[in-house]
């Protein structure tokens, strides 16, 4: 839930070149507290090089990206104060274990004595790595090597978490616990920002999403708002006892509805419109005499939206 209106996360025209490659091009969005942010473009589009510069690992070209209301350029260590950054790709040291993992970050934030302790012991018990606290990095699944990067973004109690692919490689079960505990942190008033490629689960955590591609920022919003914003199509399945082939007539003759097909009982078509104008239809239709025995829709999804607004370009 958004408690101020103030964004916790806020780039300004942010443009980031790579020799003639505009890797980021005049790029401006908005997160605020508690919201999780699904960042969504192709490979090359400039997902990661728009975290890193959240980071502070990357200086943008022109424009600047603020955290909590502090430039990652002019205010790069309280930046780093407040963020939490899990990146795609992580190292790991030999012959340490999780808890001395964690140790090592907590100590470079500056954690001492009891805080360091505490700190620690909520991040394993928040992770599920409490009971694998003297295993060997090495020696730990992919799954928990995620967990314990999340745990080494959070173990200074940020107020921002940018995490970069987090489920790339995660069995099922794996993922679904992942996704669970970036919504436990959302819930605890954490600005996220994710990108994935699993459009499914991000259109299931997310309450805002941006699509990037080619470096530039196409659309922005709830997935509700950029699907208004679209022109969606869904796809109706109709079974109906009898007449089959006259609520077919029926229904070529209004506006909005087309590919009409009939296939025994069943009646298929395209309908563009909102959820409601399917919800008159079907009342139109019992109204008209026609036995309904099923009625379902199948409506734009995340990745539908992404296809419109995308054209698959690359750079």
């Amino acid at each position: 839930m958004i408690a101020t209106r103030t964004p916790v996360i806020e780039l300004r025209r942010l443009h980031r070149f790579f020799g003639r490659t505009k890797a980021v091009h005049d790029v401006s969005f908005e997160v605020y507290p508690g919201q999780v942010f699904g960042y969504i473009g192709p490979n090359g589009a400039g997902k990661t090089t728009s975290m890193r510069i959240l980071a502070t690992l990357d200086l943008p070209t022109a424009g600047d990206a603020l955290i909590d209301g502090y430039s990652v350029i002019n205010d790069p260590d309280r930046v780093r104060r407040r963020l939490g950054f899990m990146p795609d790709a992580f190292g790991v040291y030999a012959n340490v274990n999780c808890r001395e993992y964690l140790d090592f970050f907590a100590r470079s934030y500056g954690l001492r004595g009891r805080d360091r302790r505490m700190a620690m012991d909520k991040t394993m018990e928040f992770t599920g790595l409490d009971a694998l606290a003297e295993k060997p990095i090495s020696g730990l699944s992919k799954g928990m090597k995620q967990r314990l990067c999340l745990g080494r973004s959070m173990i200074h109690d940020p107020a921002v978490m940018i995490l970069d692919e987090p489920a790339a490689g995660l069995d099922p079960r794996a993922r679904i616990e992942l996704r669970e505990m970036i919504a436990r942190l959302a819930q605890h008033d954490k600005t996220i920002l994710v990108s994935s490629h699993i459009l499914t689960e991000l259109a299931e955590m997310c309450d805002v999403v941006g699509i990037i591609e080619q470096g530039q920022l196409l659309a922005t919003g709830s997935v509700a708002d950029i699907q208004r914003g679209q022109l969606t199509q869904s796809r109706v399945r109709v079974r109906v006892l009898e007449n089959t082939d006259s609520l077919a007539k029926w229904l070529s003759e209004k506006d909005g509805f087309n590919e009409i097909v009939t296939d025994g009982q069943l009646l298929h078509f395209s309908h563009v419109g909102e959820r409601a104008e399917e919800a008159v239809l079907l009342k139109e239709m019992i109204e008209a005499g026609f036995c309904i025995a099923e009625f379902g829709a199948r409506h734009s999804t995340l990745e539908d939206v992404f296809l419109n607004v995308t054209k698959g370009r690359v750079q």
